[in-house]
């Protein structure tokens, strides 16, 4: 994979950042976390060379200094909201990132649940967290916030909240997803611990868009791409450029409420402490790209694959034509075609020339693999074949796996476990060259290469199983598919009569 990021320099130049925002407060910081801590895959294929879990070595660096709240909305566990990449509800996400966090030795100082009006969900939820021995706390629905001022930041309003203690000089205020309440909790914290007589700060942690890349650069349309679900759009920091005559990149929600949380930290401290909304983040990311081309490339792919998956989606029922649409303008404003990737182009030209459903791997040197389905292999395991031997050295027409061992395992997934799908899946083929390793000198050279195809971009004519869209991102690769879906093979030819 070629890298475009450096992920060491960013290690040390950010957690250096925090420490000097820390010093210009005095007593302590609360630093709103957005994103994800230890599993930001956007970042790492956006910025060829980032770690998914370099916020989170970053942040082990400042271990001494830091605790940790979880925060979690009360809306969002009445209604079961969930995590799409994991599947889990909001509420036992709190749970699974304080297991994280506490097994890399950091301290998790409690959770809060935030707009809280009595539900019982959330009430049932507290319960079970006190149970296990966790501090949690209610923070309320406060009316008219955030315009409001007056009221939030009175004792009838911040001061309602419930005081979260903290002993530490850096608090970093994370939650399961966005919409939970971090900020507002940020800012009840430092209310109260002004009447404390406590000096506390507010910065904010946020990885995207980038601020110091330009507006309409790959990397930072990406990120539109990325959130085109919430309808977040990059834009010139107004506030930045009329103070410093200087331009910098944010988004329009933290634009639009920045005149409100001026007013807050006016009434909390008495005087503004920030003049822009860029001024209030504390992200170094920009300045670790080593390579911008490599970035650019990436970020282009990243674009490509969100506007993939939204027409997947809608191929699968979901009413996302808003989403859709947002993403196809992004594509035309970042002057892109779904033909840059050229693995889109060679896939759709097998399916063609073959008549069957196909896919295409980009391997690290350049070179384009091919593969159509069988009545063996599906076309994403057929094109982990291919690929490895072409790693391996390994000559085309040689079987890793024999055909009289594919066939009983068909039979077993038909006949026994009562599938529909004959044909191996990419996870299936890998267990089935693992095993055959221990006597196949082949199959053992075709493992070994499986390091390789991380970075690697793949694209399919039909879309895969969620087995196979798990075994590409657990390699990682960066896979897109037609929104097509799969059919019989006998209704495929009575269609194109």
């Amino acid at each position: 994979m070629k890298i475009g990021f450096d992920n060491d320099k960013y290690l040390k130049i950010q957690s250096e950042h925090i420490k000097e925002r820390i010093s210009q407060f005095g007593d302590k910081l609360y630093m709103e976390f957005g994103g994800k801590l230890f599993d930001d895959y956007h970042a790492s294929r956006v910025l060829p060379g980032f770690q998914p879990d370099s916020k989170l070595k970053m942040l082990m660096q400042l271990r001494d200094e830091m605790e940790i709240i979880i925060v979690v909305s009360a809306e969002d566990i009445e209604k079961n909201k969930i995590r799409s990449d994991l599947g889990i509800t909001y509420d036992i996400d709190v749970l699974r990132l304080r297991e994280e966090f506490q097994s890399r030795d950091l301290l998790v100082n409690s959770v809060v649940i935030t707009h809280f009006n009595g539900q019982s969900s959330a009430v049932a939820f507290r319960n079970r967290l006190e149970k296990m021995g966790v501090k949690a706390y209610y923070h309320y629905i406060i009316e008219g916030y955030p315009t409001n001022v007056d009221l939030i930041a009175s004792d009838e309003g911040f001061g309602k909240n419930d005081f979260v203690e903290t002993t530490r000089p850096l608090v970093v205020v994370t939650a399961p997803g966005p919409g939970s309440g971090k900020m507002a909790v940020c800012l009840s914290q430092l209310y109260n611990e002004r009447k404390r007589g406590v000096k506390a700060g507010y910065a904010k942690f946020e990885t995207f868009p980038i601020w110091n890349l330009p507006l309409k650069h790959p990397v930072n349309i990406a990120y539109e791409a990325a959130t085109a679900d919430l309808d977040d759009v990059n834009m010139i920091d107004p506030f930045h450029l009329e103070a410093y005559g200087k331009i910098a990149v944010n988004y329009n929600r933290d634009v639009e409420i920045f005149p409100v949380l001026d007013a807050l930290f006016t009434q909390i401290y008495g005087k503004s402490i920030y003049k822009s909304p860029t001024d209030m983040g504390v992200n170094m990311i920009g300045f670790c790209i080593s390579d911008d081309d490599v970035c650019r490339e990436a970020a282009n792919n990243e674009i490509i694959r969100r506007y993939y998956t939204g027409l997947c989606n809608l191929a699968e029922g979901e009413e996302n034509e808003q989403e859709v649409n947002k993403l196809t303008l992004l594509l035309k404003q970042a002057n892109l075609a779904t033909e840059y990737r050229r693995v889109t182009v060679a896939a759709k030209q097998k399916e063609a020339s073959s008549g069957e459903y196909a896919a295409a791997m980009e391997l690290p040197d350049g070179t384009v693999i091919t593969a159509k389905q069988s009545p063996l292999l599906g076309p994403s395991a057929a094109l982990i074949l291919n690929a490895l031997k072409h790693l391996a050295g390994i000559p085309h027409p040689v079987k890793l796996i024999p055909a009289e061992m594919i066939e009983p395992i068909q039979k077993t997934k038909v006949s026994y476990l009562h599938g529909h799908n004959p044909r191996l899946h990419t996870d299936e083929v890998l267990v089935a060259i693992s095993m055959l390793s221990l006597s196949d000198e082949n199959c053992r050279k075709a493992i070994d290469c499986l390091p390789l195809l991380r970075g690697c971009q793949v694209h399919s004519t039909v879309m895969l199983t969620e087995v196979d869209r798990k075994t590409f991102k657990k390699l990682g690769v960066g896979l897109t598919s037609e929104p097509v879906k799969k059919q019989s093979s006998s209704y495929r030819k009575y269609s194109q009569q």
